[in-house]
């Protein structure tokens, strides 16, 4: 993986990558196996056992890839399995991106040790740019190697592990090298569309209930990421000063937070879930982050809608958008499936 590479700190980062994923490799434990044995505690059974039941209703329902990814699992002892750092420059809302074998260019780097994200994030932020570290629950070889269920996979219901491995196996199904938005949001509207699916298909009125409402939560919230993003636009793009320009910054930032309470105690009556993200400091990186996972979801959901539900329909959409340069604005502009 190092080969070709030039520098120190190139190197040391590939090799603590390769070394992560090894280590988890190494880790893996026949979910059959662990399901069968009698001295597996009975929470992690029945976790495996729904694992084991997503897993195939992914490949038959789904057209998801049937391969040997999440057949196994390992206890990785943390809270998350990678941390990813995001980096923007302090008055752009591009990110900046690095780039890799197999996976192209990404607009984040990822470490498996909490320390090494917060060192790279540090030097980042000496170089002057806006940093945001974000812990990982799953990640994804691209069918490289066959992926595990992770304990960080399992520590919530099963919709939310439901809608990590359906996510996780499209980018299996369909990945462009550099570029996230598209993967990202190809991805989500994957998981979006297969979790209803699912949830219907168990009969979970309740769980689709409560998944409906999450979903229209979160919209809402990218609806206020979007607004504030175009709001900082015409900053950055105005011939203010540096200094005006942070405090027009940091005044956006604010009526930002101001729009979210309003929408929290009011829309949302009183619901609480996002408080954690605007508690914490936002900057530009941040920003770009949400943004990578969530812009282009509308426009995948309605060509999914044009495919009639069609997954494999849909996949042949997806793919024959993906060998096109301008991609977003062929996706946007889509009329018909095929």
């Amino acid at each position: 993986m190092a080969s070709g590479v030039t520098g120190c700190t190139s190197i040391s980062y590939y090799a603590q990558s390769l070394e992560g994923h090894v280590q988890i490799m190494a880790a893996r434990r026949n979910v059959g196996k662990l399901i069968n044995d009698p001295s597996t505690p009975k929470p992690l059974r029945a976790k495996l056992t729904s694992a084991s039941a997503i897993r195939r209703f992914a490949t038959d329902d789904l057209a998801l890839p049937d391969n040997s990814s999440y057949h196994s699992y390992v206890d990785i002892g943390r809270d998350a399995v990678t941390y990813a750092v995001f980096a923007a420059p302090q008055f752009s809302l591009a990110p900046v991106t690095w780039c890799f074998p197999v996976f192209g260019c990404v607009p984040y780097r990822g470490y498996f040790s909490r320390k090494s994200a917060a060192e790279s994030a540090a030097e980042l932020q000496r170089q002057g740019l806006d940093v945001y570290v974000s812990g990982v629950t799953a990640y994804s070889t691209l069918g490289w190697s066959s992926d595990p269920l992770l304990s960080t996979m399992l520590r919530q219901d099963d919709t939310y592990l439901a809608s990590l491995v359906f996510h996780e196996l499209a980018h299996q199904k369909i990945y462009v090298n550099g570029d996230s938005a598209f993967n990202e949001a190809f991805a989500v509207a994957v998981e979006t569309t297969g979790v209803r699916k699912w949830l219907r298909a168990t009969g979970n009125r309740a769980g689709l209930r409560r998944y409906e409402t999450n979903r229209k939560r979160s919209a809402d919230f990218l609806g206020l990421i979007s607004k504030t993003r175009d709001e900082l636009r015409q900053v950055y793009g105005s011939p203010r000063n540096p200094q005006q320009m942070a405090a027009a910054k940091a005044a956006t930032i604010d009526r930002l937070r101001m729009r979210y309470r309003q929408l929290r105690d009011k829309r949302w009556a009183g619901y609480r879930g996002y408080d954690a993200w605007f508690d914490a400091p936002i900057n530009n990186a941040k920003l770009a982050a949400t943004a990578v996972y969530g812009e282009q979801v509308p426009a995948f959901l309605r060509l999914f809608d044009l495919c009639s539900g069609d997954y494999p329909r849909f996949y042949a959409s997806v793919r024959r958008i993906a060998d096109l340069h301008n991609r977003a604005e062929a996706l946007k502009a889509a009329a018909t499936c095929d």
